[in-house]
Order: structure tokens, then C-alpha cells, then sequence
């Protein structure tokens, strides 16, 4: 058995993949626009290019994605990605990467459980977490 998280975005599925690749380490394993559907529908040409499905793979873990349908999509709320790094550094680099264009929801910090610890929403409406965690006792 295996668990993928599969995430809705409002029409910019590609630039968040994309963005993710080159900030995250990621890789693009998949990426189908409507267009390239079997036997495609008549569609406008913003739909032609709404991502159908993609595969990123961030972290050896696979996330999956597409564009949301304009009348199905909701922000997302209640589930962050998080993201374990090995260092502070890394904490940093990986923070300052996804909050820019978004929003701190807990900045950066040093807290009882980690050496750097944050909660944040993306400029592509993700929420995260990124973490570099204290060893337990």
C-alpha cells in the first residue's frame, strides 16, 4: 500500500510543480494538460491548458496534482505538507523559499521540539510546515 497526497490548485498547477522542482529539489515525473486528453472536448484555450494530472516527486515522497474545475475549487485548509530537513540551514533556505509571494501563518523559530520550526501558506495556496527537529529524549 502507498499514500499520495493529491493536491487541487486554482489554475496554476504547472508554475507550483515548476516552482517546487527547482526550489525544492523535486522532479516532474508526469504532467498532462486537458489538451492532450484522448478524444478532448471542445474547450477554451485556458482549459486546453489546465493541468489533467501531475507527478512530483519531493523528498522520495510523490505528490500528485491537478488544476481544479473553477466552480470545485477550495482553499486548501486543515492539512499541511511537511517538510523534515537535516539542518537549520536547510530550514532557512526551504522557508524563505516558499513564503515568498505567500504568507507566514508561524515565522521561522526556534521552538521546545525544533531547532527551526514553521508553518506558512504558499503563493500557490499550499499550506506547509518545515521542520528541523529537536532529537526526542
Amino acid at each position: 500500500m502507498k499514500l499520495t497526497a493529491y493536491l487541487l490548485f486554482d489554475a496554476c498547477c504547472a508554475d507550483a510543480f515548476q516552482y517546487y522542482e527547482k526550489h525544492l529539489g523535486g522532479k516532474i515525473h508526469g504532467m498532462m494538460t486537458y489538451s492532450q486528453m484522448p478524444n478532448a472536448p471542445q474547450m477554451t484555450p485556458e482549459q486546453a491548458k489546465s493541468v489533467l494530472n501531475a507527478r512530483l516527486e519531493v523528498a522520495g515522497t510523490e505528490i500528485m496534482a491537478s488544476d481544479a474545475a473553477p466552480e470545485l475549487f477550495e482553499t486548501m485548509q486543515g492539512s499541511y505538507l511537511t517538510l523534515s530537513v537535516e539542518s537549520d540551514a536547510e530550514a532557512e533556505r526551504i522557508y524563505n523559499a516558499l513564503v515568498d509571494g505567500g504568507s507566514a501563518r508561524t515565522p521561522l523559530q526556534e521552538t521546545f521540539f525544533a531547532t527551526r520550526y514553521a508553518q506558512l501558506r504558499d503563493r500557490f495556496g499550499v499550506l506547509w510546515m518545515v521542520i528541523h527537529e529537536r532529537p526526542m529524549p
